[in-house]
């Protein structure tokens, strides 16, 4: 079974040690950086690590706002809430962790490889973990939805996996269509993943029933995805460097402006836009009808590497160089 290299389980762990050596020592301090995107005087906002070693890497929205974040090469996980940074021990070694969601309750979930479980985080001493009775586990992304149901794609597998009130529901693949990577919750509560292998994405309709659609553009490899308020469906085209779009049937592509970005994260935000980080281009991206922008980044090593939108239009973006990022809605609306 094939996967992408740089997005693949394999491929995120090599980016990330290639990069150790960039880090910076953070203080604990928050820094505001100037962005110089068309002269605007709007700050950018970044939490530095306060260990130097941790590498932030997937990011979550609770609806009360507090910003959820995985520590690779630790045992901790993070959350911003009102300004401050806490990280906390989750009591076991953290390995790639790009899957993590939570639910309307405010209650934080995790793709825990090393585990083979996913994990049910409250706050610190408020963990829960369910086994997936698996030897291994292959992870990739998470999504809750609104029923509080836990969706993931699990690689080991071959499923896009539902895990509600402590029962495991696996919607197994064939072998060759595999590769499962990321997954999204739809407005009707249906389920959407990308297939890598298969060059597909899969809808998986609340009662059960599975659809696929093949991407017209060959060997594109599908990686992150989302979906916005009218249901339809955005993905990163890794091998394309595009921005897919699935809607009425219908596929689009939008081209992203830096060669090779290794386009990485997708968020759909309140006002129709949707975001998208890069781990070569020092940038975050928005497309907004039909049309690509790039936000560069206020340190020439940043690699943002997840992102989420809030209900207020901040963008957050998770960057594996060592910090949180928040682009003020006031910038990432203009």
């Amino acid at each position: 079974m094939t996967s992408t290299s740089g997005t693949s389980s394999s491929g995120i762990r090599r980016t990330v040690i290639s990069l150790i050596v960039i880090l910076l020592v953070a203080a604990a301090a928050i820094f505001a950086w100037r962005s110089h995107l068309a002269g605007s005087s709007v700050e950018v906002v970044e939490y530095p690590m306060p260990v130097a070693t941790d590498i932030p890497t997937a990011i979550a929205i609770a609806p009360d706002g507090a910003v959820w974040f995985t520590i690779d090469f630790s045992d901790a996980i993070g959350v911003i809430r009102n300004g401050k940074l806490e990280r906390f021990s989750k009591g076991s070694r953290n390995a790639e962790p790009i899957g993590l969601g939570v639910g309307p309750d405010g209650v934080a979930w995790l793709a825990d490889a090393p585990g083979v479980a996913i994990q049910r985080i409250e706050g610190p001493g408020k963990i829960t973990a369910t086994p997936l009775g698996t030897g291994i586990a292959r992870l990739g992304r998470l999504a809750v939805a609104p029923d509080g149901a836990v969706w993931f794609a699990e690689s080991t597998a071959y499923s896009i996996t539902r895990l509600k009130d402590g029962t495991l529901k696996r919607h197994e693949l064939d072998a060759v269509r595999g590769a499962p990577f990321g997954v999204a919750v739809a407005p009707d509560g249906a389920v959407w993943a990308t297939l890598q292998a298969g060059n597909s994405l899969l809808r998986i309709a609340p009662d059960g029933t599975r659809t696929e659609a093949e991407i017209p553009t060959a060997s594109v490899s599908p990686t992150d995805i989302a979906i916005d308020a009218t249901g339809a469906v955005w993905f990163i085209e890794f091998r394309g460097n595009r921005i897919g779009r699935y809607a009425d049937g219908k596929f689009s592509e939008v081209e992203v402006p830096i060669e090779r970005a290794a386009l990485s994260g997708l968020a759909a935000a309140p006002d129709g836009s949707v975001w998208f980080g890069t781990l070569r281009g020092r940038a975050v991206g928005r497309v907004r009808d039909g049309k690509v922008q790039m936000f560069n980044l206020p340190r020439e090593q940043a690699r943002p590497f997840s992102v989420a939108v809030d209900p207020a239009g901040n963008v957050w973006y998770a960057d594996i160089s060592g910090s949180i990022g928040m682009i003020p809605a006031a910038l990432a609306q203009r």
